[in-house]
């Protein structure tokens, strides 16, 4: 890639990506904060069970995904364009040209193509991310003894692999669906989330659903941590001004 494209290759996609960001991210983090917040007052106060956090984040990241699913379509097609031939390239300039010629060229509901699995990715990568964050940060501060700083990193790296792990066979689903391109009969390749699922499970067994896992969990663990570090930070922030 960079040989071939330059260092603005690695970045192909940014504007999508921040977009993504800024609503899939905020909605999930914030629709979880609220949803505990609601589930301990309903518990009297007293710490959540895993399974109570893990139905919280199912649930976050379904909003957050519903949320999200248009800029996130935008980021797939800008990434993958690359790899289609001249002709089959859409050439989208950012993400805002992307969401605005899906818009005009496919229909308003075409910004939620395939998001039926990009909310069962969310609901499989935030289960992961933030059950095992509450709950690794009530091991490493109760049962451990770590500090504060010591423990929001530990609770962090743990939440990035669990994030991963069970998040990549949805989101290796959820990619081929975004990017599949129709064949000269106007076919796609799969009739949907399902079809794909059977299709790669035939093809390659169930470890084909992990195939990349490396380089998904170097993606995703880096990102994950650095959320709930600067989340932290934010928290801290805020409660300095009394907010």
């Amino acid at each position: 890639m960079l040989k071939n494209e330059g260092v603005a290759a690695f970045y192909k996609g940014l504007s999508a990506g921040l977009l993504r960001q800024a609503t899939y991210t905020t909605a999930r983090l914030g629709s979880f904060k609220i949803l505990t917040a609601k589930a301990i007052e309903a518990n009297d106060g007293k710490p959540l069970p895993l399974y109570q956090k893990a139905l919280c984040g199912l649930t976050a990241g379904a909003i957050g995904a519903s949320v999200g699913s248009p800029a996130d379509l935008a980021l797939i097609r800008m990434q993958a364009d690359a790899t289609l031939p001249a002709a089959q390239r859409r050439n989208y300039t950012n993400a805002f040209h992307a969401l605005y010629r899906i818009t005009a060229d496919e229909g308003v509901l075409a910004l939620w193509k395939g998001a039926g699995p990009t909310v069962v990715r969310a609901m499989a990568l935030n289960m992961g991310m933030l059950a095992s964050y509450d709950q690794s940060v009530e091991f490493f501060r109760d049962s451990v003894g770590l500090g504060e700083g010591a423990t929001v990193l530990g609770a962090s790296s743990v939440s990035g692999f669990f994030a991963a792990a069970c998040s990549l066979p949805f989101d290796y689903v959820k990619t081929q669906i975004q990017k599949m391109q129709p064949d000269a009969d106007g076919k796609y390749p799969y009739t949907g989330s399902v079809d794909c699922a059977v299709k790669t499970f035939k093809a390659g067994g169930p470890f084909k659903f992990y195939t990349g896992f490396p380089v998904y969990c170097v993606r995703i663990a880096p990102h994950v941590m650095m959320t709930w570090i600067f989340l932290n930070q934010i928290q801290k922030l805020q409660k300095s001004y009394g907010l």
